[in-house]
């Protein structure tokens, strides 16, 4: 079942709520500018998406309808929709939404630096715009994040990655090698409204190995009685498993070395550290339970002496 979502009027425009009102007409004039018809010729989806634009700076724009739409009210649909009689071309469609030809020169700075604040006066008479009903159902656009899991030999040498965006943007890219698990890859303006999608490599094996380039990383879980004590326990490499002797009183976070047990490139070869993380059973027998009793009363009774 395919679920569908309100339009975020916020990311469609590619600001954030606090924006100041000089910060929403720059970023509505260049996401018009990005959508309108008359520069994506025979483009179904540029012209719904310019209508959801029109529609988002609408309701942004009236601090009226925006309280509404932000209460969960919804966008007002009982308007006439200002393109049932087609598209104005660029130019014309500025000069209705700011009023007069201070937009053009408006339109063509967008890139340039927040003028200095004046008073609010001139946005009184802006002629509202109206915002046309509902387009079919989008997905949302919150989905800012994609997550791809690579094979050691993968994220060693790089690869081609296909991505489907919420938007159904597809993309291609190479990922670097010498990549790691847990790395974010950022790939600009791809996502809706201009803004970055990032990418989250998993380099992770069926054994729980995590690759860091060359090295392999591995979490060892030992109870207390054998961290204090030391114990000797089978870990797995990408070699398959080897013994490893863990040295008493090893503490959570005590890095271990298997030397030359991590990923090759011609003659270099990385290591494979292994982390201690000490863990407590949850199902304590009461035979266990008095024993870390007497521990306790132990570590108490020798912190007194010292």
């Amino acid at each position: 079942m395919t679920s569908t979502a309100e339009p975020d009027y916020w990311s469609l425009l590619g600001v954030d709520p606090d924006c100041t009102d000089q910060q929403l007409k720059r970023a509505f004039r260049r996401e018009a500018r990005r959508w309108h018809p008359d520069l994506n010729s025979n483009d179904p989806v540029a012209e719904e998406r310019f209508k959801l634009v029109n529609e988002a700076y609408a309701v942004l724009s009236d601090p009226r309808r925006r309280d509404v739409w932000q209460r969960g009210g919804g966008a007002a649909t009982d308007v006439a929709d200002p393109f049932a009689q087609g598209f104005p071309d660029f130019e014309t469609y500025l000069d209705v939404i700011f009023g007069g030809g201070s937009a053009r020169s408006a339109a063509d700075s967008d890139m340039e630096p927040d003028p200095p604040s004046r008073s609010d006066d001139s946005r009184s008479s802006d002629p509202p715009v109206s915002a046309p009903p509902p387009p079919p159902p989008v997905r949302a656009v919150e989905d800012l994040e994609s997550v791809v899991h690579l094979s050691p030999d993968q994220a060693l040498q790089g690869t081609l990655v296909e991505l489907t965006l919420g938007d159904g943007t597809m993309i291609e890219l190479n990922t670097p090698p010498f990549a790691g698990d847990g790395w974010r890859l950022r790939l600009e303006g791809v996502a809706p409204g201009g803004r970055d999608h990032f990418l989250q490599l998993r380099v992770v094996t069926e054994d729980g190995l995590r690759i860091d380039g060359l090295r392999v990383l591995y979490k060892l879980l030992l109870f207390p009685p054998d961290a204090a004590l030391g114990c000797a326990v089978d870990v797995p490499t990408l070699d398959g498993p080897v013994t490893l002797q863990v040295p008493p009183g090893s503490s959570s976070g005590r890095l271990l070395r298997l030397r030359g047990r991590g990923l090759q490139v011609e003659d270099e070869r990385g290591d494979q550290l292994v982390e201690i993380v000490v863990v407590i059973p949850s199902d304590l027998g009461d035979a266990e339970r008095a024993l870390y009793r007497r521990l306790q009363e132990l570590a108490s009774e020798s912190e007194q002496v010292g």
